[in-house]
């Protein structure tokens, strides 16, 4: 994996943790009964940033070294996920260039 392809996986984890986030925290002004005039009923009550960002952080980097070390290891390979077999075959080994093996 490349310093770019590490750097986009992060971004990505990021954002998918920070939709998450911004989920499981949410409440609106509606349910707190305290609607600021201009502001719609379902308008966040008290949204913290720094506190999302934070936590979206923490979850994401233990995300993230856990894809990028499976990622690395090899345990799954792109090969594993070409379910249409769109890659054709796996390339021959150099031992044997001519496709023998020897069992």
């Amino acid at each position: 994996m490349s310093i770019t392809g590490a750097l986009i996986l992060f971004a990505v984890i990021w954002f998918m943790v920070l939709f998450i986030i911004l989920q499981l925290r949410s409440h609106s002004q509606a349910e707190d009964g305290d609607i600021v005039e201009g502001t719609h009923a379902s308008a966040p009550a008290d949204f913290r940033p720094g506190r999302a960002a934070r936590d979206t952080t923490i979850i994401t980097v233990i995300l993230w070294c856990i894809i990028a070390s499976v990622i690395l290891s090899g345990w799954i390979t792109v090969r594993d996920l070409d379910w249409f077999n769109r890659m054709g075959p796996p390339p021959q080994s150099l031992d044997s260039p001519s496709g023998e093996t020897d069992g």
